[in-house]
């Protein structure tokens, strides 16, 4: 089945953002952008150059093998928003979620949390290891997963988190769980990358190839 959902879009990549009932799902607008001039810049990967918003609780979750979550607010799932969700990644999907507030106690992360644990169980959601394949999907980070600016200044709860939970089906990763507002960080026009030292979008092309190709 994993297979089937990541060969379903064919050719193209489409970034697909999940709407969901509750909290505040429309965030980070022109990171989408972002990520897919990456793509384009550094790989062969063929895109659909706009992304895709579609309903958690609609069935078109299941013909496409990559989907982002985020928000500020509450995520509390419907009865069948939360069914999509779980068999969506149990058949192979791969879901980013990044929590904008970047705070293990804010109510995104805590309502969140609690969805996974419901869905998947206590412990679903766990650290992933510093050499896991993630980091080594298309660029290296050795160190494991890159500081956003918001955690250097002390935004949200005050903390560099060095780690990025998931859920995990069969070895592979189904849920990349992120309190590290990678949204925030790279909702920026993509015309502006060349006014950096070094593009901080490519970890997120790590996050799309590990999605696609793993």
């Amino acid at each position: 089945m994993s297979a089937a959902i990541r060969d379903i879009q064919g050719n193209k990549f489409t970034f697909t953002r999940l709407r969901y009932r509750s909290g505040d799902w429309d965030t980070d607008q022109r990171m989408p952008s972002n990520l897919l001039n990456s793509l384009i810049e550094y790989t062969t990967v063929p895109v659909n150059l706009q992304e895709k918003v579609i309903d958690l609780s609609s069935n078109d979750i299941f013909n496409t093998p990559f989907c982002y979550l985020s928000g500020h607010k509450l995520v509390q799932f419907d009865t069948v928003e939360a069914a999509h969700f779980k068999q969506y990644v149990q058949n192979g999907g791969f879901v980013f979620v990044d929590d904008c507030n970047h705070d293990i106690d804010g109510l995104f992360a805590r309502s969140f949390e609690a969805q996974m644990q419901s869905l998947f169980g206590q412990d679903a959601l766990q650290k992933i290891p510093k050499d896991h394949p993630l980091y080594r999907s298309f660029f290296t980070f050795e160190k494991g997963p890159p500081n956003t600016s918001f955690e250097l200044n002390g935004w949200g709860d005050d903390l560099v988190h060095d780690y990025l939970k998931a859920i995990t089906i069969h070895g592979r990763i189904g849920v990349l769980y992120s309190n590290k507002d990678y949204g925030c960080e790279w909702d920026y026009d993509f015309r502006n990358k060349r006014f950096l030292a070094e593009d901080n979008t490519k970890f997120g092309i790590n996050i799309i190839m590990y999605a696609l190709l793993f």
